[in-house]
C-alpha cells in the first residue's frame, strides 16, 4: 500500500517549495510546471544539495549565485513567454533559470562570462536532454547581436544603467527584464517594453543580484 507521503527530505523540500512561490503570487501555471519539472538540485553545488529547494539564493562556482527560486519564477512570468518566442539570457550560471526557460521557449541563447560556468551549464543541460538551449561564453553586455532580434531578453545580473545594446537585439514589442541599480545599494527589477514608438519602463520588486560586469573573465 502506497502511503502517498513523500519520500524524503528532498520532496518534502520540493512541495513547500512550490506551496512558496504560489503564496508569494507566482500563479502562471506554465512557470509553476516548469518550476516543479525542472530539477533545482541539479544545478546547486554538492555542499548545497540539502538545501536546494530552499527559497534562498545559494552560492555557485566563480563566486557567482544560483538566484532564489522565487526571483527565478518572478521573472520568468514577468516575461509573458509563449512557445513560440526566442530568448536571450544574459549571465548564464549555473545554467538553472535557461533551463525553466527552456520549457516556455521555442529557443534560448544564454550567454555567460566565466568560462567554467558556461561549460558546467551546457554539461547539466545536455544530461538533462535540454536541446533548445544554446550557452555561449562571451561578455553579456555585448548580447548576441548575430542571433538578434530576440522576442525576450533576461538579465541575471545588476545593470548600474540600462544596456542600449542589448535593448537594440530586442525585437518590436519585445519585452526585456533585468535588475537595475548600484552594485551594492538599492537594486529593482525592471520591465522594458519594447514598440515602434519607444520603450516602456515598469519599476517592480527590490533585490540584489551580483554586478553585471563587462568583458569575458580571463581566467575562469
Amino acid at each position: 500500500m502506497v502511503s502517498g507521503k513523500p519520500q524524503n527530505r528532498q520532496d518534502e523540500g520540493r512541495m513547500e517549495f512550490l506551496l512558496t512561490l504560489r503564496r508569494r503570487g507566482i500563479s502562471d501555471q506554465a512557470v509553476l510546471r516548469a518550476m516543479d519539472e525542472v530539477p533545482r538540485g541539479h544545478f546547486v553545488e554538492a555542499d548545497f544539495f540539502a538545501s536546494a529547494y530552499a527559497d534562498q539564493a545559494l552560492p555557485i562556482a566563480c563566486g557567482q549565485t544560483i538566484s532564489q527560486p522565487f526571483v527565478v519564477a518572478y521573472m520568468t512570468e514577468q516575461l509573458a513567454l509563449r512557445s513560440h518566442h526566442r530568448v536571450l539570457e544574459v549571465g548564464t550560471g549555473s545554467g538553472y533559470q535557461a533551463a525553466i526557460l527552456s520549457r516556455l521557449a521555442r529557443e534560448v541563447v544564454s550567454i555567460e562570462r566565466y568560462r567554467t560556468l558556461a561549460d558546467q551549464a551546457r554539461e547539466r543541460l545536455h544530461s538533462l536532454g535540454i536541446k533548445n538551449v544554446e550557452v555561449v561564453a562571451g561578455d553579456g553586455l555585448n548580447g548576441v547581436p548575430e542571433r538578434a532580434p530576440f522576442d525576450r531578453i533576461i538579465v541575471t545580473a545588476a545593470a548600474e544603467t540600462l544596456p542600449q545594446t542589448l535593448i537594440d537585439q530586442l525585437a518590436d514589442n519585445g519585452i526585456m527584464i533585468l535588475p537595475l541599480g548600484e552594485h551594492g545599494g538599492s537594486q529593482h527589477i525592471i520591465k522594458l517594453t519594447k514598440s515602434q514608438t519607444g520603450i516602456a519602463r515598469e519599476n517592480l520588486i527590490a533585490v540584489r543580484f551580483v554586478p553585471l560586469l563587462p568583458g569575458q573573465a580571463q581566467e575562469l
